[in-house]
């Protein structure tokens, strides 16, 4: 039975200085890496046939390091702008509680988490699924399919979208789920690719 383990990438440096980041491709923090190593040191069991990534680098390096962490380098692995982190628009780079003081915490809430609400230039979950759930029909459920184990790290949103799929959560349920960094979440499927159980590692 095939499985699929999805892992946010690590902290990096604008969740530690508790901004939007989006695309703005930023690195790590050394919490960051560490988080890395500890979802590698829980994988050590799990033999992966291929990877899965965005083309940013906290999600790169966060991939990298699990994969030394279990000694598996070698896998191939694709990387593709579908799976990039939600573009956030205009509030890209802003602090969240600035943000929220200058248009209310209930406006913000609402750009955060909502299902079909945009920020002013950005992308609504939905925009990102929109991207998300094809790449994910064509490129990684084709891999599930031929019984391969899949590993995928990426952002919260891209993550999001994937697991409102993958689970059938309504539009209400997603509002409310957050994706902890640099904690694996383990799919079991069936030969079919239908999800059977799924746990935080």
């Amino acid at each position: 039975m095939p499985q699929l383990v999805l892992i946010r990438h690590g902290e990096s440096q604008w969740n530690l200085e508790n901004r939007f980041t989006g695309w703005v491709d930023v690195p790590l923090t050394a919490k960051g890496e560490e988080e890395a190593r500890a979802a590698g040191e829980k994988l050590r069991s799990f033999h992966f046939d291929c990877a899965f990534t965005s083309v940013l680098m906290r999600a790169q390096h966060t991939l990298r390091i699990v994969l030394e962490t279990i000694g598996q380098t070698g896998i191939p692995i694709k990387e593709d702008v579908a799976l990039n982190e939600r573009m956030y628009g205009e509030l890209q780079g802003l602090n969240k509680a600035e943000t929220a003081k200058k248009f209310g915490d209930e406006q913000v809430k609402i750009w955060r988490r909502s299902f079909d609400v945009p920020p002013p230039g950005g992308e609504s979950l939905k925009d990102t699924a929109a991207r998300v759930l094809p790449y994910y029909e064509s490129h990684i459920y084709p891999e599930l399919l031929a019984q391969k184990n899949v590993l995928v790290v990426a952002h919260g949103n891209s993550l999001r979208s994937l697991v409102m799929h993958l689970e059938h959560l309504s539009r209400e349920a997603v509002l409310e789920l957050n994706i902890p960094t640099g904690a694996p979440l383990l799919y079991d499927l069936d030969d079919h690719s239908a999800v059977t159980a799924h746990r935080y590692l």
